[in-house]
């Protein structure tokens, strides 16, 4: 929460030099930020040492040793888009959809969810084709579920809103569900070349979610 220009600069200046660091926040009070290079070398370094990059405290860390970071806690660095580019990309990986929709993952529900309340979660950003709360034996939610749009453009919507809001004390992590080979293919091209004169974003904001790119910020991801 007490992340600013300065620590920003801190943190990406070792990869070149910078022309500006900028720290921001969008209505839902999520923190993400934009850094300029003066060479794209620079840029395209920072995305490779950052991206991905675990941003709990030491004590954070001690107290779960044995797990990964949760997604509301790892730093996505990336070329900053435009809010057009973020949303041809999201419709280009979604598709045109089609009679079985555009599939979200929804991550962090709370046990008491069902398939009811995650379609009222969902129904004011479009048409809900269908909606499934994962349950276990005894009837609790396993923290995670699955909705389906009827269009690309509703679900790049439900992303944009949902995406790190906090529903009964859990910040939801919303994203288009990615089939195994879709996500190793994803994962395998995160570090390619990036295009744009020393441009960057990284932090907090909305994003994709399991597809890993932002979606109403420079990037997806807290910085704190």
């Amino acid at each position: 929460s007490d992340f600013d220009e300065g620590k920003l600069k801190d943190m990406f200046a070792p990869f070149g030099a910078t022309t500006s660091c900028v720290v921001m926040k969008d209505k839902q009070g999520r923190k993400f930020a934009f850094v300029n290079y003066e060479e794209a070398e620079g840029a395209q370094k920072a995305i490779e040492a950052l991206n991905g990059k675990d941003m709990r405290t030491d004590e954070q860390k001690a107290s779960a040793a044995s797990e990964p970071p949760p997604e509301s806690l790892t730093l996505y660095v990336g070329r900053a888009q435009t809010k057009a580019e973020r949303q041809k990309e999201f419709r280009d990986k979604a598709g045109d959809g089609d009679s079985s929709g555009v599939n979200l993952y929804v991550k962090n529900l709370d046990d008491e969810a069902t398939d009811e309340s995650l379609k009222e979660m969902f129904a004011p950003f479009g048409e809900v084709v269908s909606c499934t709360a994962t349950r276990e034996g005894d009837g609790k939610c396993k923290g995670f579920g699955f909705v389906s749009f009827k269009s690309p453009d509703e679900a790049t919507k439900a992303v944009t809103e949902m995406h790190f809001k906090v529903i009964k004390g859990r910040p939801l992590y919303v994203g288009l569900a990615e089939r195994k080979e879709q996500r190793e293919e994803r994962l395998r091209g995160r570090y390619g070349k990036g295009t744009g004169k020393g441009k960057g974003g990284c932090g907090p904001g909305k994003g994709f979610g399991p597809m890993g790119g932002p979606m109403g910020g420079p990037m997806g991801g807290p910085m704190g």
